[in-house]
């Protein structure tokens, strides 16, 4: 019969084998190297069973590779109990927050966590390696190989990142066919995109402008993206895309409501994670009620739309596909006219993360997405 330990007597392993790790080393006998994404050679099990996840994003893109179920620890990002969310894998992997927390969330890892876990991971994951917690120094700490990941994007200049990414990660855990598979569905969707959009120039694009993105946490409507997924993926003349001062930035940027007035575009898109602000601080009460916004030509001709979270614990890749097919939908209704946008985000998110999310999504998000908001 198995006796279960203590937690005085697993803490006192936990010191004994800190003490003995210069000596041992807990990978398979049977073993095999791999090159990381800093260029480290990192000898990993032969077949490996049990990883944790560290970083921003690396349990979506081991759910995109069915590989989910490998998990034994996440950081306490993903333990956290929310009320309000935006990662389709994690709606489609509930018990997930379920699983021992081996850190804080950006790789402020916790060695002797990770070597509480009972069996211990044979592979630590390593996305954004340059925060948190050192992944060379933690490897030493734990004697668990880390491997370290670049997180890459669905634009031409960061998808090569993305996808040797996908093909690492399912050379490591076995799943290298279902790599190129989703690899596969990418491009295939990036592709159909493209031909639906060809031969328009932004110059005959409508102007538009998304606000609302979350970065480091929710923000408002003066909190946008200079290169917006969706709108660079269709080639859509993005007002904050153009500004001189933002024209070579590829991350959150704040604009002056000034400067969104003067725009004035034709369409407004809303990133939803705004609605997690309280009050009148959202991008939504924002456009209702302030004075100023009410003015714009968009708001006034209800042009004004709710579009899934692009970024939540970094990048939804999912959901960027979805608000794609929806702001196509949008500005070129008769190029996407075969296209019901939720219907296609769940096609997308079954792929993806093996279930159809969107309604349970949408009610988080009050029935705006996908949807023109009221301005009442």
């Amino acid at each position: 019969m198995r006796i279960k330990s203590s937690f005085a007597d697993r803490f006192l392993l936990v010191l004994f084998t800190l003490a003995i790790l210069p000596v041992f080393n807990p990978v398979d006998l049977e073993a095999r190297t791999i090159t990381d994404a800093r260029g480290r050679r990192v000898e990993i099990p032969e077949k490996v069973e049990r990883v944790v996840c560290s970083g921003s994003g690396c349990p979506r893109l081991l759910t995109y590779l069915q590989a989910q179920r490998l998990l034994v620890g996440v950081d306490e990002g993903e333990t956290r109990k929310r009320e309000f969310d935006a990662r389709p894998y994690a709606f489609a992997n509930p018990w997930l927050k379920e699983l021992p927390m081996i850190g804080m969330q950006g790789g402020r890892d916790n060695p002797e966590a990770i070597l509480m876990i009972d069996p211990p991971p044979q592979v630590i994951l390593r996305t954004f390696p340059d925060s948190g917690y050192d992944p060379v120094e933690l490897q030493a700490k734990t004697g668990i190989p880390v491997v370290t990941l670049e997180y890459g994007g669905l634009l031409p200049e960061l998808r090569p990142n993305l996808y040797r990414t996908l093909r690492l990660m399912g050379e490591i855990t076995g799943r290298s066919r279902r790599a190129e598979e989703v690899i596969a569905f990418f491009d295939k969707h990036l592709e159909e995109l493209a031909a639906r959009m060809e031969g328009i120039g932004q110059e005959e694009s409508p102007s538009a402008y998304v606000g609302g993105i979350a970065y480091s946490g929710a923000h408002g409507f003066q909190s946008t993206e200079p290169s917006y997924p969706p709108f660079v993926l269709l080639n859509i003349n993005n007002l904050a895309g153009k500004s001189k001062r933002l024209l070579n930035q590829r991350s959150n940027a704040v604009i002056s409501k000034e400067q969104i007035l003067a725009w004035d575009p034709d369409y407004l898109f809303l990133d939803l994670s705004t609605l997690r602000l309280i009050g009148t601080e959202s991008g939504l009460q924002e456009l209702r009620n302030d004075p100023g916004y009410r003015t714009l030509t968009a708001v006034q001709k209800g042009e004004v739309y709710g579009v899934l979270p692009y970024t939540w614990c970094t990048k939804n890749y999912d959901s960027i596909l979805a608000d794609c097919y929806f702001v196509g939908k949008v500005l070129y209704p008769e190029r996407f006219e075969d296209i019901d946008p939720k219907e296609k985000a769940d096609e997308i998110f079954s792929f993806l993360v093996g279930e159809p999310v969107f309604d349970t999504m949408d009610r988080m998000f009050k029935g705006l997405a996908f949807n023109k908001i009221p301005m009442e």
